[in-house]
């Protein structure tokens, strides 16, 4: 009970009984998910939980020429295939909205922006740190929904710059952009869900640290249980779904 009280507080409670037995046999300790799950139940420990809702902006038809052609893709490495997405953050009485970039293939958390304005500004700076911090070859597929953020004139011409190839979700088809969806629920769950913000700083340090975690300690279930960070660097032999 020690080190699961001491996994979970490591976790910032967000691990179920799951996440805490890798990492109990990840420090040596060979006990099954049921033991783990029936100690934390007894002991009334428990993983952060919320079901979100986060409203979609819907398809537009206009903008049906550009496929979805990350459909086809194998990203076997890093830096081959980003998604993008935006998400909506409570301020008191206003919203902030929050846009992300994930490598498909470790679903490391590359870039993001902040803003008032849910807007192709807002997608253009988060893409635009992403690119200054992991400077990807031409080629590179960006993924998003059909939101007009990603499907403006200006977001558009700043792929054509960098010579990346820009990829849409199927028309209705909102789980074509699953892995950003995923995180999202995450971080909320995690850390936004349950807690009031009054000041704005207070969401953009919650984000902030937020990032690291989930990028170097916070095991993912679809990497084998490691964190986005230690998958990239096991990325030699293996090659990502």
């Amino acid at each position: 009970m020690q080190a699961i009280e001491r996994i979970h507080q490591a976790s910032r409670n967000t691990y179920g009984s799951p996440r805490v037995t890798r990492a109990l046999r990840q420090a040596g300790c060979v006990v099954s998910e049921n033991r783990v799950a029936r100690l934390m139940r007894v002991h009334r420990i428990k993983a952060r939980a919320a079901t979100l809702y986060r409203a979609n902006p819907g398809a537009h038809g206009f903008f049906t020429n550009v496929p979805n052609r990350q459909l086809k893709t194998l990203a076997a490495s890093r830096d081959q295939v980003w998604v993008g997405d935006i998400t909506y953050l409570k301020l008191g009485e206003q919203w902030r909205y929050l846009a992300v970039v994930m490598d498909k293939c470790s679903r490391r958390i590359v870039g993001w922006s902040m803003g008032r304005n849910r807007d192709a500004g807002l997608t253009i700076k988060a893409l635009n740190r992403a690119v200054a911090k992991r400077r990807p070859a031409c080629g590179l597929i960006f993924h998003t929904d059909r939101g007009i953020e990603y499907a403006a004139h200006a977001f558009r011409n700043r792929l054509a710059e960098l010579g990346f190839v820009q990829s849409m979700n199927r028309p209705q088809r909102m789980n074509d952009n699953g892995h950003m969806e995923s995180f999202f629920h995450s971080m909320k769950s995690d850390t936004i869900h349950g807690r009031t913000f009054s000041q704005e700083s207070d969401v953009v340090d919650t984000v902030r640290n937020y990032i690291p975690f989930y990028n170097s300690t916070r095991l993912h279930s679809s990497l084998n249980y490691v964190p986005p960070a230690t998958f990239e660097k096991q990325l030699a032999p293996r090659r990502c779904q």
